[in-house]
């Protein structure tokens, strides 16, 4: 039996695959170099950065692999000795090197996660004060339509023309498919459908006020979602195909109802309140938003003042079928300036209007002039600010009414002060409204 050589014969080397592996020996150290002149560009360009030294002992370690795989180009072919001395020493270095960076890395991998966690952070801190901005900006424009709609709204004294302005406002401002004002009846049990912005009035709108969705906007001084079958809701026709209307209600303060004594206002009611319904348009898919519930909330708020100075000129006019009124203005005075016009409206009604009230005959006048310096300083009460470009106003209105005498002038604007008049006759006690007017903060 012959012998068996079991071991495999050393096959000789293919010089092809040497050449390969000749070239991506270099190649590999040419890339392995080229790191780290990157790594020392994003170091100096990123000053912010805080792992740089980590940067740095990750360019050492590429460097030294790199440093490897170029000195063993010379290991291809017969070499001495000090090339494998050199290969040792950069094999040692590059481990020592790498296993180094390798517990550095699991000691700032936890930092390196913390950081993405903060970045997620400010980004959601930037998100939110974007929505505050986008917020401050939304009130911004509601306070805009505000102040627009309070000037349209308190630039008549007629409670139809209030009314009817409101409507038309708050449908152009919110894009409304429908808004409507449902008045107490004179009995103070019932609602009626009193104006309307599109649809004509259907005949007997009637909605009870014991209604318990109606008693929930009552007790209730913020504008409600109201749900669009509701009686209230039901102002026209419904044609929508998909989604239903969004649809809301305010409550309007009705201030000195009595007042009210006309035609289709009640004489008196316990539920001093007149309900406002707004809605959206018809398959809009769009929500009510707080600030539009801000927006109808003040304007509910300026209607009730504006149909309360209402009140008090249409009672007034009652008794001006019978009283001449005469209006002078002096020469002095500026064609226009600027000062509070919805205070010294208010005034003027109230004093006006207690005029009218308790003079049965002769005249009303109504005179508006600047008021001299010397005259202003007779009056030991009140100090006057000198300044350039002001001026006081003094505005007067005289009758020829029953009088107050001497005595009681010191009481004229005391609260709860009851004044007798020796010619009163018939009007007996005159309760005026004038100790309001001094309450009216400036």
């Amino acid at each position: 039996m012959e012998g068996c050589d079991c071991v495999e014969p050393q096959w000789p080397a293919d010089e092809l695959l040497v050449k390969y592996q000749y070239i991506s020996e270099f190649f590999i150290a040419f890339a392995y170099f080229s790191i780290p002149l990157e790594l020392i560009y994003f170091v100096k360009k990123s000053a912010f950065f805080p792992y740089r030294w980590v940067l740095m002992q990750f360019g050492a370690f590429i460097v030294l692999c790199g440093a490897t795989h170029f000195i063993s180009l010379w290991t291809f072919t017969m070499h001495s000795r000090t090339v494998v001395l050199v290969m040792t020493v950069a094999k040692v270095s590059t481990a020592v090197v790498s296993c180094a960076t390798a517990l550095t890395l699991v000691h700032i991998i936890p930092d390196l996660l913390s950081v993405k966690i903060r970045e997620t952070s400010l980004k959601n801190r930037a998100d939110e004060l974007d929505r505050e901005l986008g917020l401050i900006r939304t009130q911004e424009e509601t306070g805009r339509h505000v102040r627009m709609l309070t000037h349209e709204i308190r630039s008549t004294l007629d409670r139809h023309t209030i009314l009817k302005t409101t409507l038309v406002e708050l449908g152009r401002t919110l894009g409304l498919e429908e808004c409507a004002l449902w008045m107490p009846s004179r009995s103070g049990l019932n609602l009626h459908l009193s104006h309307t912005l599109r649809h004509q009035k259907p005949v007997e709108s009637i909605v009870s006020i014991n209604l318990p969705i109606v008693n929930k906007v009552f007790s209730s001084n913020r504008a409600l979602g109201i749900p669009h079958t509701c009686p209230l809701a039901r102002i026209g026709p419904v044609v929508g195909r998909y989604a239903p209307p969004e649809v809301v209600a305010v409550r309007v303060p009705l201030l000195h109802l009595s007042n009210f004594q006309i035609n289709d206002w009640p004489e008196f009611s316990a539920r001093s309140f007149a309900v406002m319904v707004l809605m959206l348009p018809l398959d809009s898919a769009r929500k009510w938003h707080e600030h539009e519930f801000e927006l109808v909330e003040v304007v509910a708020d300026q209607v009730a003042v504006a149909l309360s100075h209402a009140a008090i000129l249409e009672e007034s006019m009652r008794a001006l079928k019978k009283l001449p009124v005469t209006l002078t203005l002096s020469p002095d005075l500026p064609v226009c300036a600027v000062g509070d016009e919805k205070r010294l409206t208010q005034i003027i009604l109230n004093v006006t209007g207690n005029a009218v009230k308790f003079t049965t005959e002769g005249y009303i006048s109504v005179s508006a002039s600047v008021v001299k310096p010397d005259l202003l300083w007779r009056n030991e009460d009140f100090y006057p600010v000198a300044s350039e470009g002001h001026f006081y106003l003094h505005v007067q209105v005289k009758d020829t009414g029953c009088g107050i005498s001497p005595q009681d002038m010191p009481h004229l604007f005391t609260n709860s002060h009851s004044l007798k008049a020796d010619r009163m006759g018939a009007l007996g006690a005159m309760g005026l409204d004038l100790p309001s007017v001094r309450g009216i903060p400036w």
